[in-house]
């Protein structure tokens, strides 16, 4: 078997094959970064059946926490659900949490306070 024989195989493996798991799973933050930017969505490495399935989920686990958060307790509310992982997308950052101080000084200079 000739190396461009061998590439072509690995590269028409299916997204959800062990080796392409292992290729994307090896990839640097530079290399997913330039990825990002240069990338074609027509190859990526999943279907857009696949990307509209997560999505789908996505929605229903958003729906669920909304349903149980309005009727719970806010001390007994649950965290917010997680989106379904996507090849080629890391996790978001979490959100700054404001101080009470921070809270304030935001509530005042929305009303016009101090500046």
């Amino acid at each position: 078997m000739t190396s461009r024989r061998l590439r072509v195989l690995i590269q028409h493996l299916p997204p959800e094959s062990a080796t392409m798991t292992a290729l994307r799973n090896e990839l640097t933050d530079e290399e997913l970064a330039e990825q990002a930017d240069n990338g074609r969505p027509e190859k990526g490495r999943w279907s857009q059946q696949e990307q509209l399935l997560a999505a789908a989920v996505d929605s229903i686990r958003r729906l669920e926490f909304i349903t149980v958060c309005a009727n719970t307790e806010e001390k007994d509310r649950p965290d917010p659900p997680e989106p379904i992982k996507r090849p080629g997308a890391r996790a978001r950052p979490p959100r700054p949490v404001l101080s009470e101080s921070d809270n304030e000084l935001l509530f005042q200079l929305i009303n016009g306070g101090a500046a």
